[in-house]
């Protein structure tokens, strides 16, 4: 039995007061079409056929090969969109899964759930619909006497009794594919000169045909994203979602309501986040750490047992039992080895320091690779920028980089060297060697009593 799923995307969301296609709006740093093509992936194990209209450049560009695309030139109604793949999809499938772009929180197993039940429904169709006080505009279940779903109506059509019903049609169905195709094209045009999906229901009342509808567990999953004030709602949901699974997998979130998590992001047993942590993009955290409070971390991978306080992380590589903070910046291309401490209001870029290296409060590091159990003193800068390249620095292992160091690159510092409090190093220092001054000069060599 060969599912196939028609995602409908071609809205243009005028209500979002938007530029940007209405499905492409983020959610978690996701656009909100990622989720609903998700979910439909999951439940119908095929590529999906998205229909695409206002931005369907962009759209289709974002999707790129995770579905086929249709055009809705002209924006007539959902039968209408429907309509776009019949030539996609005819004779290619057993049932067609129908769900939206903009209904992100529509779990796959909640559509796995409706594609079961028209498996086991003799009638053509099988419909999603959600018992709900505040209704959202959306239209009404009307069924006869013996329970039988016999008309959708429309919630501006609805007679005052009608509006008092509160089993909702949610707009999702999953259809016998051999009635559907035929049933499109028997759509009548409605007054606003569109066709609706909803009227596949009078049709096949018409032909006795039946018409089931399946009740949502969780009528949240429901919520379509049309103004940026259900955007809003949508995230929290979203995010409380996520912090829900992650809290029953062993991360320990102090405060939920105040952590944001990307769906990307992998973390660790026994890790917690503590209050204001925003994890996002393909971020990896291992276990045992702590992360937070005021804490940002992008595209960024941390080992085990690791502390990060109030501080930003961008696309780093973290290893075991690093320190970084409070108000620590580690920017693209930072990669720190094994129990490197990282003082407070530090930044570093572009560079690696090695096993054991502690760096001093209020120092920055560009472009530079420093060995194992390196001291740099606070104030300690990287002088790598000469108004055209960004030049290296090599700080050998061993080596006490004292306070308020200027580290003019390209510069060298040798295995075991000192550099004295305010020396300005502008030429290659030998190994084990003390220099001081502006410019740095050297005193003597280490362990020697008598000055150069």
């Amino acid at each position: 039995m060969k599912v196939c799923s028609i995602l409908l995307a071609a809205g243009q969301g005028v209500r979002m007061h938007s530029k940007l296609p209405k499905v492409l709006h983020p959610i978690l740093g996701k656009p909100m079409i990622w989720y609903a093509l998700e979910a439909a992936r999951k439940a119908a194990q095929t590529r999906p056929v998205v229909v695409v209209g206002h931005g369907a450049d962009a759209v289709e560009k974002f999707v790129g090969e995770g579905a086929q695309f249709v055009l809705q030139e002209h924006r007539l109604g959902t039968g209408h969109a429907v309509q776009q793949a019949v030539t996609v999809l005819r004779d290619q499938c057993d049932l067609v899964l129908v769900t939206y772009g903009d209904m992100p929180l529509l779990r796959s197993t909640t559509l796995e759930k409706l594609i079961i039940h028209q498996l086991k429904h003799a009638g053509v169709f099988t419909m999603l619909t959600g018992i709900a006080e505040d209704p959202r505009g959306f239209g009404r279940i009307i069924r006869d006497n013996d329970g039988k779903v016999n008309a959708i109506i429309e919630e501006a059509q609805a007679t005052p009794n009608q509006l008092d019903i509160r089993e909702l049609n949610l707009g999702v169905y999953c259809f016998k594919a051999s009635w559907l195709w035929d049933a499109l094209e028997q759509i009548p045009l409605s007054s606003k000169g569109e066709y609706y999906l909803t009227d596949l229901v009078g049709i096949a009342v018409s032909q006795d045909k039946s018409v089931m509808a399946l009740q949502i567990e969780d009528p949240v999953e429901a919520i379509g994203v049309n103004t940026r004030v259900h955007l809003a709602e949508v995230e929290r949901v979203m995010r409380r979602r996520i912090n829900h699974d992650w809290m029953l997998a062993g991360v320990s979130i102090i405060d939920p309501d105040t952590t944001y998590i990307e769906p990307d992001v992998i973390i660790g047993q026994d890790t917690t986040l503590f209050p204001n942590t925003y994890l996002r993009g393909k971020t990896e955290i291992g276990e045992d750490c702590e992360i937070g409070p005021n804490s940002m971390i992008v595209d960024t991978r941390i080992g085990n047992s690791c502390k990060v306080i109030s501080s930003i992380l961008e696309q780093t590589i973290i290893e075991d039992e690093v320190y970084i903070g409070p108000y620590g910046h580690l920017r693209k291309g930072a990669h720190l080895a094994s129990r490197v401490h990282m003082g407070n209001f530090g930044e570093v870029k572009d560079s690696y320091l090695g096993y054991g290296t502690k760096m001093g409060h209020f120092s920055y590091i560009g472009n530079a690779t420093i060995g194992a159990n390196v001291n740099i003193g606070c104030g300690t800068i990287t002088c790598n920028y000469d108004g055209k390249h960004k030049n290296p620095t090599e700080v050998g292992d061993d080596a006490f980089i004292g306070s308020d160091t200027m580290l003019v690159a390209p510069v060298k510092i040798g295995k075991g060297s000192r550099t004295g409090a305010g020396s300005v190093v502008t030429k290659d220092v030998p190994e084990n060697t003390l220099v001081v001054g502006i410019p740095a000069r050297i005193i003597r060599k280490m362990g020697d009593t008598n000055e150069v």
